[in-house]
């Protein structure tokens, strides 16, 4: 997640749309006084090997701290602050009204089908896993993190979801958008990083109840983006 004051957007980062790729690409563009959330080792010791920002102004001031979030700290020990998946609900409470307002706030979204395999993938790569019939029914599918990160009541509550599909777009509109003085471009590496083991398409894969069981997970972003399988 960044929250950037000197080009003034939010960046509200979904699972398995390329979001460390793009929050590393947004990091070269960041001021002294935005906020960049940590990222996994491996990636934060990869954007500090380009030479671009890090991982900075995330924790929340103590002088925020309410008497819940102060328990908290004393139970744990642990610094409260913004986070790599954190929610646009979440980020609205701790940032003033007139940035949320006028801040220009995205993400991305996926094809719920393409998503799920990259999950299903993903998921296994510490692990031996089940059938993909399975894994569903066991309701790991739901658990990778999209719609309600950026939505509230139902409906988006950004300004833009742009399209994993349509990066190229993306990349050009938010160029412009943010008024930059270049395109923004991925990394190359963690382009490299795609973890599905088939290159095989996703119609490929799914059997139809397969697809009719993500058909109902995945009912909203269906409905909001007009996906189809």
């Amino acid at each position: 997640m960044i929250i950037s004051h000197k080009h003034k957007f939010i960046f509200i980062k979904t699972e398995k749309t390329a979001g460390t790729s793009f929050e590393i690409a947004l990091s070269k563009i960041c001021g002294p006084d935005d906020i960049i959330t940590p990222l996994a080792k491996r990636d934060e010791d990869y954007r500090k090997s380009l030479g671009i920002r890090g991982c900075q102004n995330y924790q929340f001031p103590l002088s925020d701290y309410t008497k819940k979030d102060w328990y908290f700290f004393l139970r744990n020990r642990q610094r409260l602050g913004f986070y790599n998946h954190i929610s646009a609900t979440e980020i609205q409470q701790h940032i003033p009204q007139n940035n949320w307002n006028s801040y220009y706030k995205f993400c991305f979204e996926r094809n719920p089908f393409d998503k799920f395999l990259s999950w299903y993938y993903w998921s296994g790569k510490d692990e031996k896993l089940p059938s993909i019939a399975e894994f569903i029914a066991q309701g790991r599918a739901g658990l990778v993190k999209g719609f309600d990160l950026y939505s509230s009541g139902g409906a988006p509550i950004v300004n833009k979801v742009y399209r994993f599909e349509e990066m190229d777009a993306a990349l050009e509109d938010l160029s412009i958008t943010l008024n930059l003085a270049e395109k923004i471009s991925l990394p190359a590496e963690k382009l490299k990083g795609h973890t599905r083991k088939t290159s095989k398409h996703y119609s490929e894969i799914l059997s139809k109840e397969e697809a009719e069981m993500l058909s109902k997970i995945f009912a909203r972003e269906i409905a909001f983006f007009d996906y189809r399988f």
